[in-house]
């Protein structure tokens, strides 16, 4: 009996091994290459018709119009449009691999207060998601901790690596700040769905838990401007770089009167402040210009906070934002789609005011720059990192989004994913391949 057990045992491990993935992260790159004969999307506006990119020891080495090179590997993109990797700027990608199942999820601490936290320890390289989000040009993104009100910082990382420390492209630079609502209402809107709230005033409520992180921050700022202690206070430590400006405050916030007392936060404090999901923010854009607020716009396929707002007022924002000079940066955060969508966000708010090169901006350069990774990547330029798309057509639209080749530090990915395999494994059933 017990060997048949371990027969049995031995066939269920081969069986597994054999129905995983075999998608390595890819080694560095060895070989110059170039990139000939497409469109070169360079992620700042700028757009090289029939241009070339030139890419050796993982990083640009020139961009310009297409022109015979020798000595080097020639990717021939004839047709084809290049586009710097797009950029997640708030993910759970990595903390939660499916959200029903307890044991896969690891984005939450215990607590209200915890900006010691570093959502990147917790990262895993291995998620399924992380190759379906390669397939469709994002090749870098955020990891943001969740839960409490302070959640803790999270890391910008590439999406091709063994684990969390090869992965890293900037440690720790942004602490989360969940504010809490201040909207008097059971539901409509994004909160469509009624939600079991606590009993009381959740406003009254929300500005005693807003007053109680300023409480926080003060002790902290006080805490450094003592200078040295005998006893270490880890979440002070952690908020040190907010005072001296090498970090930024990330508010979670959508309404009016929510990113007002954002706005406070920086004035108080001397951080700089980035708004996140900021559904309302065109009603106050002249106010974030004056205050350099940055944005990042949580999800553009959704309905307005306000029940009076235009149904379409979501794809609006983003256009209203850059008339008004505001940087920000267009993210994905549906947990349904997993983020994979992110391109056809910033294709939406194309049909709705940006130009294109606008709308890639906002998921290239200006979520790098908000990120504080700019100088490593978010565009095609040379002595950055050579983290490059190759799409067949227009990567902002669903018909033109077919990935042929994809670059992370020079390196050439794999771009299997479980979707594909499943797709080939059905097309194999009823004999379509």
């Amino acid at each position: 009996m017990k060997r048949i057990y371990l027969m049995i045992s031995a066939a269920l491990m081969m069986g597994a091994v054999s129905a995983q993935e075999t998608v390595y992260p890819a080694p560095a790159q060895t070989v110059t290459f170039a990139l000939t004969n497409a469109t070169v999307h360079v992620g700042n506006g700028q757009v090289i018709e029939n241009g070339m990119v030139v890419v050796s020891g993982g990083k640009i080495v020139d961009v310009r119009p297409n022109a015979a090179i020798a000595d080097v590997k020639i990717y021939d993109c004839k047709g084809k449009h290049i586009y710097p990797g797009l950029i997640l700027s708030s993910s759970n990608l990595g903390l939660v691999e499916v959200g029903s199942v307890r044991a896969t999820v690891d984005a939450t601490e215990m607590g209200e207060l915890n900006p010691n936290v570093r959502s990147i320890v917790a990262y895993n390289t291995d998620s399924k998601v992380t190759n379906t989000l390669r397939t469709n040009g994002i090749l870098l993104a955020n990891i943001v901790p969740q839960g409490g009100i302070i959640s803790g910082s999270s890391s910008v990382v590439q999406l091709d690596a063994w684990n969390w420390e090869d992965a890293l492209v900037s440690a720790d630079k942004n602490i989360h700040f969940r504010m809490p609502s201040l909207l008097n209402r059971r539901g409509g809107g994004r909160g469509f769905f009624f939600q079991q709230q606590p009993a009381g005033d959740p406003v009254k409520r929300g500005l005693e838990q807003i007053e109680g992180v300023k409480a926080f921050l003060r002790e902290a700022k006080a805490y450094h401007a003592a200078g040295t202690h005998e006893a270490v206070n880890l979440k002070f430590e952690s908020v040190k770089g907010l005072f001296d400006r090498s970090k930024k405050l990330f508010i979670h916030c959508d309404i009016v009167k929510e990113m007002l007392i954002a706005i406070e936060f920086a004035k108080e404090f001397g951080c700089d402040v980035v708004l996140v999901g900021a559904a309302d923010s065109w009603q106050i854009a002249d106010i974030l210009k004056q205050n350099n607020i940055a944005v990042v716009l949580n999800q553009l396929h959704d309905l307005p906070v306000m029940a009076d707002d235009d149904v379409d007022q979501p794809f609006k924002t983003p256009s209203l934002l850059q008339k008004a000079g505001v940087l920000f940066a267009i993210n994905d955060d549906d947990g349904n789609t997993r983020q994979r969508n992110l391109a056809f966000n910033a294709g939406t708010a194309a049909a709705y005011g940006l130009t294109k090169e606008q709308a890639l901006s906002a998921i290239t350069l200006n979520a790098a720059t908000i990120l504080g990774v700019a100088d490593k990547t978010g565009s095609i330029e040379k002595g950055k990192d050579a983290n490059i798309v190759v799409a067949d057509g227009d990567i902002l639209d669903m018909s033109g989004n077919v990935i042929s080749l994809a670059f992370i530090q020079g390196r050439q990915l794999d771009l299997t994913d479980k979707h594909k395999q499943l797709s080939d494994r059905y097309k194999h059933k009823y004999g379509l391949k």
